[in-house]
């Protein structure tokens, strides 16, 4: 049974429309081949989220996103838990000139692409992946 939860952790953000992001993102999911099994997002602190980081990805840096991927890719079914920084996402909308509704959307969205299996290590990987989130941004709105 598809479940997607939200959490806060050591912050006091959740998205509004909760039930409008899930339809999306059962959408998305479908879109792409798959259907929707366990997801969780946590909206979590700067600092808890540097922390992950460092002890899970290696990186000494902050990011938006960390996504972790249980995925049952031979029964194509959809789980992960996804960790987001929204400071670090607010303040990217600011960088990218966008709202930061729009930059927390494509965030949302992308960590559902990393649990489809879409990458963005490489320059090529990032254009697929920018272009998936463009049309399902797009299909949001």
């Amino acid at each position: 049974m598809a479940t997607i939860r939200y959490y806060k952790q050591d912050c006091d953000f959740l998205p509004k429309q909760r039930m409008k992001i899930s339809a999306w993102i059962k959408e998305t999911i479908a879109e792409e081949g798959f259907t929707a099994g366990e997801i969780s997002y946590i909206f979590c602190s700067q600092e808890s989220h540097l922390e992950m980081n460092r002890q899970y990805i290696g990186h000494d840096y902050q990011t938006d996103i960390i996504t972790f991927d249980y995925t049952d890719y031979e029964k194509r079914k959809v789980s992960g838990d996804i960790f987001i920084d929204p400071v670090t996402v607010h303040q990217n909308a600011e960088t990218w000139n966008t709202t930061q509704t729009e930059e927390m959307l494509r965030v949302i969205i992308h960590g559902i692409l990393h649990l489809c299996g879409y990458k963005d290590k490489t320059d090529d990987e990032q254009v697929v992946m920018r272009a998936k989130e463009n049309h399902y941004l797009a299909q949001f709105k």
